[in-house]
């Protein structure tokens, strides 16, 4: 079973989010809040798996819990809920260790296909969104990239894990970066895996991150 919390001020949305969860056979609602210091006490007694954060709420906004959430041992997977498809939150969100965001007026089967990828240890970042993410978020943000193309915090890739974190960056699936590379899919994935490992990356959602903040892909558009 996919533990979840559900966290959102409006009630109606946070009771419709909970009955649809609660209703699939392999998942449980654990609990539900109003606001961010709300869910802190439940995630830390209930342990989901996967909390769904509303980013603008009173008292304390999503951020700021999803900053504390995942800053504790064993945190659970954040999945950001907006309404904006382009909300200022969601950089900071993904930079603070969130692994996706989803819109609310998003269709139920998304949701609940984000729970189930976000459980599964994925990030929800499909390539659209990783490159919307890219050309919208950080193009408000200081160009790094006048660090060099390859900064100390990539040093420790080889040159074909820096290409394959650049394409990883870019949105390209493993099968995208496979085809470019023309590699097989497996290589890719061992690829991906070690360079997670390497700089202690959860997932693609901080994989953007790093790429862009070490100037190794850069905003378009």
């Amino acid at each position: 079973m996919i533990r979840v919390l559900v966290v959102d001020d409006q009630a109606m949305v946070r009771e419709g989010f909970a009955a649809l969860l609660d209703a699939q056979p392999d998942m449980e609602v654990v609990g539900t809040a109003g606001d961010g210091r709300a869910a802190l006490p439940v995630a830390a007694t209930r342990h989901p798996d996967v909390v769904l954060m509303d980013i603008r709420m009173p008292e304390m906004d999503g951020l700021e819990a999803a900053r504390l959430l995942l800053a504790q041992p064993d945190p659970p997977k954040v999945v950001v809920l907006t309404t904006f498809d382009l909300d200022d939150y969601i950089f900071d969100a993904l930079a603070a260790g969130a692994s996706g965001f989803l819109l609310k007026h998003a269709p139920a089967t998304d949701l609940l296909h984000a729970v189930r990828v976000v459980a599964a240890g994925e990030a929800l970042l499909a390539p659209e969104v990783t490159r919307r993410l890219i050309a919208h978020f950080v193009a408000a943000r200081p160009d790094p990239a006048a660090a060099g193309p390859r900064p100390d915090r990539l040093a420790p890739l080889t040159d074909r894990e820096t290409e394959v974190l650049g394409l990883v960056a870019r949105g390209l699936s493993n099968t995208e970066i496979a085809d470019a590379l023309v590699l097989a899919e497996q290589t890719v994935k061992t690829h991906v895996s070690r360079i997670f490992g390497k700089l202690g990356l959860r997932d693609r959602a901080q994989a953007v991150v790093v790429a862009y903040e070490c100037g190794l892909v850069r905003p378009q558009g």
